[in-house]
């Protein structure tokens, strides 16, 4: 947009417990210094939404997307990544990835034919992976062309976040999986899968090159081996794991991040908890409390090494975001959608 605009939106939205509404304020976004979040909503409400906020300026826009296009997004917005100057949002429930010109959120296209997509791993400027959490594939994209060119056969697993060592993409099998699934990425073909403690889900890379995964555990009644939630580091060279971390039974870790040296992990276990890659053991208390706040979805800035943590509240008002210090300190809070699950640092 060539001339600075402003437009006010008040949702009420009847399925919210929030007293007032969000408001909506969009203008130019100085998008290379920001930080865009997806917000899921409510499964089966339609009501996912885009925020951007101006760590500088402390300001936050919200319902962006929607402000821009005159359009919702979808159904539970799960994910974003960008390339080039296309936003990349993946809208988990209506089978979807919108695409968005990453300085105006323009609509561009809708790349459509996917089961339920999660995240997307660039490969190459002319090939990208998209995870699915119900098909048994993962599709290959252009991100140049936007067009679908195939898929990845999983052998009955499917497939959530992924991280790349050298020439293999590193695939978690959340849902009644226990496995890390190998991609060797000059074939795009299935090469080897490691096993690990129940329900892997969420995948970093640490500064020595190995592979952590923050595995949920299993559930009564599930189909998978029964054992408690875990932590586990593991070897891309001998495709095994060297360790693991245990938590105590009826802990549930989530939100797996790492800085951007590569020496420290964060995790969500009702309260944010910090981790030397090179501890021998999980931490002992919080590093940031939880307190009466529910802690949903947990963010480091690589470029400041400021902690985001989106607490959900009961799932079903508009999200409180808290900024902190590397030091835990407070710096700031913003409203934010309902339930914010993705965080993309410009």
């Amino acid at each position: 947009m060539k001339h600075f605009l402003k437009i006010t939106f008040l949702f009420m939205l009847v399925w919210s417990c929030t007293d007032e509404p969000v408001e909506t304020i969009f203008f130019d976004l100085d998008t290379e210094n920001g930080i865009f979040i997806a917000c899921e909503g409510n499964f089966m409400y339609g009501n996912g939404s885009l925020s951007f906020y101006h760590p500088e300026k402390k300001e936050v826009t919200n319902h962006l997307f929607q402000a821009r296009n005159n359009a919702p997004l979808g159904d539970v917005v799960q994910s974003l990544a960008q390339k080039g100057n296309s936003l990349f949002i993946v809208v988990n429930n209506s089978g979807k990835i919108v695409v968005a010109d990453s300085r105006t959120i323009e609509f561009q296209r809708n790349i459509t034919g996917l089961v339920s997509p999660r995240y997307i791993h660039f490969v190459t400027d002319g090939k990208a992976y998209i995870s699915d959490l119900y098909a048994g594939h993962i599709t290959l994209f252009n991100p140049e062309t936007l067009g679908i060119t195939g898929t990845i056969d999983l052998e009955g697993h499917t497939s959530e976040q992924m991280v790349q060592v050298g020439k293999y993409v590193f695939v978690s099998h959340w849902v009644n999986g226990e496995h890390i699934l190998m991609i060797d990425t000059q074939t795009d073909e299935l090469v080897d899968k490691i096993k690990v403690p129940a329900q892997p889900k969420d995948l970093r890379v640490d500064k020595n090159g190995k592979i952590w995964a923050l595995c949920g555990g299993s559930f009564e009644n599930s189909v998978v081996e029964e054992n408690p939630s875990a932590l586990v580091r593991l070897d891309p060279e001998t495709h095994t794991m060297e360790q693991i971390y245990r938590f105590n039974e009826g802990m549930f870790s989530s939100g797996l991040e790492m800085n951007v040296a590569g020496d420290t992990l964060y995790f969500l276990n009702n309260g944010v908890f910090k981790m030397a890659v090179n501890s021998r053991h999980l931490p002992d208390s919080a590093f940031i409390p939880e307190n009466e706040k529910l802690f949903y979805h947990l963010a480091v800035d690589p470029r400041s090494g400021e902690i985001y943590v989106a607490d959900a509240i009961d799932y079903t008002q508009y999200a409180v975001i808290y900024r902190f210090t590397q030091g835990g300190v407070l710096k700031d809070s913003f409203k934010a959608g309902i339930n914010p699950s993705d965080f993309l640092f410009n």
